[in-house]
């Protein structure tokens, strides 16, 4: 068989898994979401913290109720990775740097998991555990709560609530991500993936000794991928051995990262009462990832370059997976993006440019496609002189100053944060190449983190405070703010009563709409990032 045709066999394969899985996933979360019953450990988790779960929240005491547990969770992993010398299973490592702590405690609890450190080296079992795998599940529920709540907004009229956080946080957890990453887990073991509380050591070759580095890692892969977290248990992340052994494995992680970003299309019809608008959102997904998959695998293949590349996987899945994971926010790779060619690594950046819509982020995707919905429909309304609607809601000034905001806070981020770190002169050594290449990397790390993608151009040097503290703002800001901006839209929208469809309204769900739709995401970041891109990746294919 033929590496072309054992690509496109792969390619079938995860398309028909997610298809068979697309309506009983998507109609369970649906359930999950509206459903007014509480399960028995749901209410024991309700009692111990205090949560009346049948009291609704307006938005701002929805925002504060998010806001704040992502402050408070972000300080409390902070101090476990200072104080990890004192913890059981520390395997004799000393804490984090102050500042590397603050930059992974915010990286993880904003689901964008960068990781300027070697994991195996740096962190003992128990931080892994307590720390990063338990914010693995809650950043991943707080998207989909966000998610949730701006659904509600469009699905309610004259409603001065959005549902609890607290609720749909738990439900979330304990009734869509453990199950699915249960499931998950117990095929990663199956297929290989190392799950163990011990290191071994082994005889080389040459007669020497070498000390392979065991840990809990099955368990800790698949909410990493489940989430769109992306965080690796090892430095090389899902192309080392023990996080990702074979093609069996590599395709279930890619499949275990679109699983819930592509369900949760199916979760919008379903919710707002129109399938058909949520297979529109789903066609939009769908053509921007296939062309972008379509890029990178022409680009790396035609390069002929193993640079950077597991041999036991290849090109093709290299590339499927690097489009998994920058089309959401996932950041784990299975080869180095920063050996791609210019072409395909240019393609990934994009990807992530287009705001991670492509399915998109386990409920970041959800948000941030509707977002552009609404911008798309205004677009539409200013050209046929009519009040723009989406899903029953009109858009009016209010709205669009919070889609405004959106729109402009992640590439503010990441051109300032490029900028400021291009004109320190100390940003050339941290470089691992010079030129358009030397920029693709400073480039790619801010519109990483500001995206909370968390996979990066590996020759930049990001152990300075410098980037240690710039990045990890860009990660607090480019999470938080467009999800207060969410929320706030969310509860103006559920204010609002339906308006009913007459001849006159802008079907949203047909294709000429989803032409509209691709087309203003892409113009969009095509004249926002064009010139970035044109000192980066275009200036070294052109080179």
């Amino acid at each position: 068989m033929t590496d072309s045709l054992a690509g496109l066999l792969s390619i079938a394969l995860l398309v028909s898994l997610l298809a068979v899985v697309y309506v009983p996933l998507g109609d369970h979360m649906a359930r999950v979401f509206t459903s007014s019953r509480h399960l028995r450990i749901e209410r024991l988790v309700y009692r111990v913290t205090g949560v009346s779960p049948d009291a609704e929240q307006s938005p701002k005491a929805y925002v504060l109720s998010v806001v704040g547990f992502t402050l408070v969770s972000a300080v409390a992993l902070m101090g476990l990775l200072l104080g990890q010398a004192h913890l059981p299973m520390s395997r004799d490592l000393d804490g984090m740097p102050f500042w590397m702590s603050f930059n992974t405690a915010i990286s993880f609890v904003t689901n964008t998991n960068w990781q300027s450190y070697a994991g195996e080296s740096t962190l003992g079992f128990t931080a892994q555990m307590a720390g990063l795998a338990v914010q693995n599940f809650l950043s991943a529920a707080v998207g989909i709560a966000v998610a949730v709540a701006l659904i509600r907004g469009f699905s309610r009229s004259r409603s001065g609530s959005l549902g609890n956080f607290w609720v749909d946080l738990t439900r979330g957890t304990l009734r869509v991500l453990l199950p699915v990453a249960f499931v998950g887990a117990v095929l990663l073991m199956a297929g290989g993936v190392v799950q163990s509380f011990t290191d071994t050591t082994a005889t080389t070759l040459m007669g020497d000794s070498q000390v392979l580095t065991g840990g809990p890692v099955a368990s800790q892969e698949a909410i990493k991928l489940l989430g769109n977290n992306g965080g690796g248990f090892f430095n090389a992340n899902s192309a080392h051995p023990f996080e990702n052994p074979t093609a069996f494995t590599n395709l279930l992680e890619v499949f275990l990262i679109l699983v819930l970003p592509v369900c949760l299309t199916r979760t919008l019809g379903t919710m707002v009462g129109s399938r058909h608008q949520g297979l529109a959102v789903l066609g939009a997904m769908t053509f921007l990832a296939t062309i972008s998959l379509t890029v990178t695998t022409w680009a790396e293949v035609s390069g002929a370059s193993m640079e950077g590349k597991e041999a036991r996987l290849g090109t093709w899945a290299s590339s499927l997976f690097a489009v998994a994971t920058t089309g959401t926010s996932t950041g784990a790779v299975n080869s180095a993006h920063d050996s791609m060619t210019p072409a395909g690594g240019g393609t990934v950046l994009v990807n992530m440019m287009l705001g991670e819509i492509a399915p998109g982020g386990v409920g970041a995707g959800i948000y941030g496609i509707l977002v552009m919905a609404i911008l798309t429909v205004f677009v539409c309304g200013l050209m046929v002189g009519r009040t723009p609607e989406l899903l029953g809601k009109k858009i009016s000034t209010r709205e669009m100053r919070f889609v405004a905001l959106y729109v402009l806070t992640t590439p503010t981020l990441v051109l300032l944060g490029t900028g400021v770190a291009i004109a320190r002169g100390s940003t050339v050594g941290a470089m691992g190449n010079p030129g358009g290449h030397g920029f693709s990397e400073v480039l790619y790390a801010f519109t990483s983190a500001a995206n909370n993608n968390g996979s990066a151009f590996g020759g930049l040097t990001v152990t300075s405070d410098f980037f240690q503290i710039t990045l990890g703002l860009a990660m607090l800001i480019g999470r938080v703010l467009p999800i207060v901006l969410v929320l706030m839209l969310a509860g103006s929208l559920a204010q609002q009563a339906k308006v009913p469809v007459t001849a006159g309204t802008l079907p949203t769900h047909r294709p000429l709409f989803v032409g509209m739709l691709v087309g203003v995401i892409v113009i969009m970041t095509a004249l926002t990032y064009f010139p970035a891109l044109a000192l980066g990746p275009i200036a070294e294919a052109l080179a």
